[in-house]
């Protein structure tokens, strides 16, 4: 964690605080493709990623490409071709070509082998994974076990679209949650990065005020920012002012966590740095499931429910901060602050000899035999 890599993280997170690129990535929408045959359960898939397994009753319509493998062609334009295969299908040549062809054009591409419940756990694949290629996985599973579709076919579709999670789960509700967890720790883990970069920065007296007022600025507005793309992602209002009222309590227990990090660093600046980290990624936990609590449920946590999330999200920091303490530079590569030498005092040197004429008492030059005043000559 370098100096210049300190401050690059400061100007990423504050080139962030236009929060109309956020909203128009979620509302833009995201284009998936699922190609299968007619037995493979394509509609099924494609029902499951409109429901929210955490909410039963929540639906939504949102399009989807459902073709087969001779109009495959109509997927060229999606972001995301989702490959259905009936794994008691052995003959899969047509299959494995046109996953090829669709990765020499560029595409990204997942593999869905769909189970069926009459098949045992551990029965042959029919399609093999393709190793070593970074724009296509495999999953294996049963397109109606909602388990299934959150704990492993969620994440492989947001492995493969990074800079769509917004749109992702705001318009396809079975992605919402993975999203939420996936937002809240990306969130946790950038506020304890960068009060752990700051913590070691403010060893150096001549940083500390300016620091001190930059962390809890940036650690502040990104927790603003995690509840704002939660909403968007879960579902809610695209108005950021829906969210300040709503959550104001939240935020500023917030606030208030991160004076006692501040208040730490102060007192003992560098065994303090641990602390300040872990509650740095603690505050923003509790922000971010305070808010998913609420999509899940309609109601906010109570003071026992929060106080027991702090202490959870605290035990869930220290290997987050382990990571940080092993990635750190050593101590005689880190930035340090300018020792001053003391100097002796600059001895001036000894006056020339000069001449003072006899006469008119004026000083003329060392090697001059004339006075260049009165023109009387001076002894040898």
């Amino acid at each position: 964690m370098s100096v210049l890599s300190f401050f690059t993280n400061i100007w990423d997170t504050l080139k962030e605080a236009d929060l109309r690129p956020i909203r128009e990535q979620a509302l833009r929408g995201v284009n998936i493709a699922i190609v299968g045959k007619k037995s493979s359960g394509r509609h099924i898939l494609a029902d499951q990623m409109r429901r929210d397994p955490s909410r039963p009753t929540l639906a939504s319509d949102t399009p989807l490409l459902i073709t087969d493998l001779e109009n495959s062609q109509q997927a060229a334009g999606a972001e995301l071709i989702i490959l259905l295969l009936d794994s008691r299908n052995t003959d899969t040549v047509q299959e494995q070509a046109a996953v090829i062809d669709w990765h020499n054009k560029g595409k990204t591409v997942l593999v869905f082998i769909n189970q069926f419940e009459e098949e045992k756990p551990g029965s042959e694949i029919a399609v093999s994974p393709f190793g070593g290629k970074v724009r296509r996985r495999v999953v294996w599973g049963s397109a109606l076990d909602a388990r299934f579709l959150v704990k492993d076919f969620a994440p492989a579709v947001i492995e493969l679209l990074p800079g769509n999670l917004l749109a992702l789960g705001r318009y396809f509700p079975l992605f919402r949650v993975p999203i939420a967890h996936f937002l809240i720790n990306d969130a946790c883990f950038t506020n304890a990065a960068y009060s752990f970069s700051t913590g070691l920065a403010e060893i150096i007296p001549m940083l500390g005020l300016p620091l001190m007022l930059t962390d809890s600025i940036i650690l502040t507005k990104n927790q603003l920012f995690l509840v704002y793309k939660l909403g968007l992602a879960l579902g809610y209002s695209t108005r950021w002012q829906d969210y300040a009222g709503e959550f104001g309590g939240i935020l500023g227990t917030g606030f208030l966590w991160r004076q006692l990090a501040r208040s730490l660093v102060g007192l003992i600046p560098v065994v303090g740095i641990i602390p300040k980290t872990g509650v740095a990624y603690a505050g923003t936990y509790v922000v971010g499931n305070a808010v998913l609590q609420w999509y899940l449920t309609g109601r906010h946590l109570s003071r026992a429910q929060v106080q027991a999330l702090y202490r959870q999200a605290l035990e869930r920091s220290k290997a987050t901060t382990r990571l940080l303490v092993s990635k750190a530079p050593p101590p005689h590569l880190r930035l340090r602050a300018p020792r001053l030498r003391r100097r002796k005092p600059r001895q001036l040197a000894p006056p020339a000899q000069q001449h003072v004429c006899p006469s008119c008492e004026k000083i003329s030059a060392i090697d001059a035999s004339f006075c260049q005043y009165c023109g009387t000559p001076f002894p040898s």
